[in-house]
């Protein structure tokens, strides 16, 4: 597991749940929920606002699980959320282009965490080798 690849999808993913959730146009606008006026109708502010929140905890969740089960779980969450996003945005915004686009940017999402939860992150410690004493002379083994 890629920890810091699974953290920084933690990260960006909260930052931009709370983003939509004080602004839901963020969302609202490229999805083609907005008016004509770009403006976004008191009842697509109010659908769009659980998502956001789910998008916030469940990042914040990845952010910050400790190592192992715990962030593995929180991995596994966002990857269903992202997926399961991309599957329901795609068959349901308005316009081609807007479905294909949610679902481009859900897989990748999604897909960044499928990387860091099948990363090895212990290919770096291997090759930085065991922590030696300084003095210690060649190991012998």
């Amino acid at each position: 597991m890629k920890v810091s690849l699974l953290r920084a999808v933690g990260v960006a993913t909260a930052a931009y749940g709370v983003a939509v959730a004080a602004a839901p146009g963020l969302l609202a606008r490229p999805s083609g929920l907005a008016g004509d006026d770009g403006r976004t109708a008191p009842e697509i502010r109010t659908s769009l606002r659980p998502l956001a929140w789910r998008d916030a905890v469940s990042g914040l969740a990845l952010a910050l699980a400790p190592d192992g089960p715990a962030l593995r779980t929180a991995a596994y969450v966002r990857v269903a959320a992202d997926f399961g996003d991309a599957v329901l945005l795609g068959a349901t915004l308005p316009g081609r282009a807007r479905r294909v686009g949610a679902v481009a940017v859900s897989v990748g999402w999604g897909a960044l965490s499928v990387a860091g939860l099948l990363a090895d992150g212990r290919k770096q410690e291997a090759r930085k080798g065991p922590i030696r004493p300084r003095g210690a002379g060649p190991r012998r083994g």
